[in-house]
C-alpha cells in the first residue's frame, strides 16, 4: 500500500449537507456523520420551539458545539460558539425557542 493510500484510509471527508438527514421528530433533523470505533459525529438542526423527544442519558461522554441559534439546557442558554461537554452518567433534554444547529461528538467506550 502506498503512503498516499495509507493516509487516505485514515481519513474520511464529507460535505455535511451531502449527508442524508433523518427526522428524529417533527422539527428536529439529525445527520449521522462518519465515525470510528472511538467516536461518532452528528449534526442536529432544531426548528424554533422544539425539544428533544426524551431525556438523553449518557453512558459515555458527549460533546457539542452550537453553530447557530440557541440551545436551552435547563435554565442555561447556549448561543453560537458555545461548547458543551456531558460526562458519562449525565443526562439532559435540549430545547430551543429560536431554532439551533449543533455539531456533536459522542466518545465511545472501548
Amino acid at each position: 500500500m502506498s503512503e498516499f493510500t495509507q493516509a487516505e484510509a485514515l481519513k474520511i471527508t464529507v460535505q455535511v449537507e451531502d449527508v442524508a438527514p433523518a427526522e428524529v421528530v417533527p422539527g428536529i433533523v439529525r445527520r449521522r456523520l462518519p465515525g470510528s470505533e472511538y467516536a461518532r459525529g452528528w449534526l442536529i438542526d432544531f426548528a424554533p420551539g422544539t425539544e428533544w423527544p426524551e431525556v438523553d442519558l449518557h453512558d459515555s461522554e458527549e460533546r457539542y458545539y452550537v453553530l447557530s441559534g440557541e440551545v436551552i439546557e435547563g435554565e442555561e442558554r447556549h448561543g453560537p460558539g458555545t461548547y458543551v461537554l456531558f460526562a458519562p452518567g449525565s443526562c439532559h433534554r435540549p430545547r430551543t425557542e429560536k431554532g439551533a444547529r449543533m455539531l456533536g461528538i459522542t466518545v465511545l467506550h472501548r
